[in-house]
């Protein structure tokens, strides 16, 4: 009994020397961790551009992020690191409390930050092969034919361009005729910018305030560039080394302006920056995910804004007289144009066997004039491409496909049409995301 009320007694004691448990802290909510890492992603991609010029294509965030990036950026060998990181917190993400778009933006950030991965081994000075390069790069491993399945459009073209003569030379000494006087092109680039605008506003509502200049450049292996600077607005570039044909102007409207990259960038930064607050759609990094989805849907946007032949009517009855050009070749060159269509996959067919070193630069250059229908000066401007971009070219055939399949799927009435492709602008998307059965409709 003693000892039991010397215990009681003690007890207080006890109970007033035992100091307070602290509170817990707040756990991180999922949505939390991603800001976190998107954050870190944004930093990480601006110091990954201080390594190489032009990995960022846009940034339009906090202008003293860009500016630490320049003053500490860390070693090649710590963003690696730093990356693998990233990607391993990203995947340790429990998704049971995200939103259905939350669970696409961590879905996008790991492909995003694996793409850097891949990008900053290549900084080191490792070579993958062109497969593993696209897939890593890119989010999908391209599937492609060899060069002679491409015999049989060449042929169907040899009786459109009779005569005698290699046919790449055939073509090029008709298309030569659609060329755009120098005098004549930015006039006929407004005009064609201006129809792809208003077909694209038909469908998808755009900042009041939207807007770009169009520039004339040359001494780039590109035909067209879209540079964006944010707040909804671009610099459209269109390269004349060479003469810009007949067919290219709708194409470089729709593709650079609407509802290609102009619209692109414009719908992300209002929807996923601006409204949301998702700090990563503030930079894009060429080599990425996000490429395969811009260009695919870029290429596709032509013949979702010009359906049928309706991209055949606009030029024969506008740009032609427009450019000063006999509206009469606008029926031949349409047919050169879906040849050039069903032989697109050819230039990533020779794009693998060069970078892989199956074939020389010369012979690279050769089979782009054969199965791309070009001039040597084109094709030769076709394999720089090559040189600098290397295994980017996937994005725009592999891409196209990928889009106009998703779109295709989603109904045949305009408005269907147009609903899924502006969530392909607006919402985070990888390539897997337009594949069948992955549930985003």
């Amino acid at each position: 009994m003693r000892h039991l009320i010397l215990s009681l007694l003690l007890t207080p004691l006890i109970a007033c020397a035992t100091p307070p448990m602290p509170p817990h802290a707040p756990v991180e909510t999922a949505s939390a961790a991603l800001g976190g890492i998107a954050e870190a992603y944004v930093h990480l991609t601006l110091e990954a551009g201080e390594h190489e010029p032009g990995y960022v294509d846009a940034y339009y965030g906090p202008a003293t992020w860009a500016e630490q990036a320049k003053a500490e950026k860390r070693s090649l060998p710590d963003l690696r690191a730093a990356t693998d990181g990233l990607i391993q917190r990203a995947q340790a993400i429990d998704t049971g409390s995200l939103t259905a778009l939350e669970i696409r933006r961590k879905k996008l950030l790991v492909a995003q930050l694996t793409a850097a991965a891949t990008r900053m081994a290549m900084m080191a000075g490792e070579k993958p092969a062109f497969d593993d390069e696209a897939e890593g790069l890119y989010a999908l491993r391209p599937v492609l034919k060899p060069l002679d399945d491409y015999d049989p459009a060449l042929q169907r073209l040899e009786a459109v361009f009779p005569g005698d003569g290699p046919l790449w030379q055939r073509v090029d000494t008709f298309a030569s005729t659609t060329a755009i006087a120098h005098d004549r092109l930015e006039q006929v680039m407004h005009a064609s910018i201006d129809e792809c605008k208003r077909r694209t506003l038909a469908h998808i509502a755009l900042p009041a305030d939207e807007k770009f200049t169009l520039e004339l450049v040359t001494g780039q292996p590109w035909s067209g560039y879209n540079w964006y600077k944010g707040d909804a607005t671009s610099v459209i570039q269109i390269n004349t080394d060479l003469p810009v044909l007949m067919s290219r102007a709708v194409d470089l409207g729709c593709h650079e302006g609407y509802p290609g990259h102009h619209v692109l960038n414009m719908l992300l930064e209002q929807r996923l920056y601006r409204q949301r607050g998702w700090i990563e759609f503030t930079v894009y990094p060429l080599y990425s995910p996000m490429s395969l989805i811009a260009e695919g849907s870029a290429n596709f946007g032509i013949e979702l804004a010009f359906p049928g032949e309706e991209k055949l009517a606009f030029e024969r009855d506008v740009l032609y007289p427009l450019a000063g050009l006999d509206p009469e070749l606008a029926a031949r060159d349409a047919q050169l144009q879906q040849a050039r269509a069903e032989l697109a996959g050819a230039r990533l067919s020779i794009a693998r066997d060069y970078l892989d070193g199956r074939i020389d630069r010369a012979e690279a250059v050769r089979l782009a004039q054969k199965y791309q229908l070009m001039s040597p000066q084109r094709a030769e401007q076709s394999i720089a491409f090559v040189d600098r971009y290397r295994s980017y070219v996937i994005n725009y055939g592999l891409g196209q496909d990928l889009v106009r399949a998703h779109v295709d799927a989603a109904g045949k009435t305009p408005e269907a049409r147009w609903t899924a492709m502006e969530r392909i602008l607006s919402e985070p998307t990888i390539p897997g995301d337009l594949l069948p059965g992955s549930g985003n409709k």
